[in-house]
């Protein structure tokens, strides 16, 4: 079983103390505890003030990170699309600045494993350096999980392995038209 792995990453305009940034700060809790109660939500990357903003990485100190963990494309595009984070959004222009490269990236993790920050930037890489793959994808793109294989010593002996079996690549999801 595998869960979906998401990182953004943005470049505020100016420090998170300062005026301009008083309507995104105010809304990191609340929509934390929203993202906390959605369904299909496993897991967010967090300090011990409740979020990510004192949390670096990415070579810049500026950056803000947000790491998560959800079931499925499906729970993370409900929770993007369709609640109270839509509307924090529609405002990020005016928080942050436009990034020249990809800034989200998603991809399938082994069930109960916790992404890193380092792992979050070589997928990011990925998907800057190829575009969208199995490996590193967008919700505009989305790719299926990989596929459980049946370890060899559950079949039956005369049972041979299908080449599905032996395909580590996976195939663009078509559940999605984002």
């Amino acid at each position: 079983m595998h869960h979906l792995a998401q990182l953004n990453i943005a470049l505020p305009r100016e420090p998170l103390t300062s005026p301009l940034l008083a309507g995104f700060v105010a809304a990191l809790d609340p929509i934390n505890a929203l993202a906390d109660e959605s369904p299909g939500f496993v897991w967010r990357l967090q300090d011990d003030d409740g979020d990510a903003t004192g949390i670096r990485g990415f070579g810049d100190a500026r950056l803000i990170i947000n790491l998560t963990v959800w079931e499925s494309v499906e729970s993370l595009a409900d929770f993007v699309f369709r609640s109270a984070h839509t509307d924090v959004m529609r405002q990020r222009r005016q928080w942050f600045d436009p990034m020249p490269e990809a800034y989200t990236v998603l991809w399938w993790i082994p069930a109960g494993h916790i992404p890193t920050i380092e792992e979050s930037e070589e997928r990011l890489d990925l998907l800057r350096t190829n575009g969208p793959s199995p490996e590193a994808f967008t919700l505009r793109q989305p790719y299926d999980p990989p596929q459980s294989v049946e370890p060899a010593d559950l079949r039956s002996a005369n049972q041979p392995a299908s080449s599905a079996e032996h395909s580590s690549s996976s195939t663009p999801a078509t559940t999605s038209g984002r």
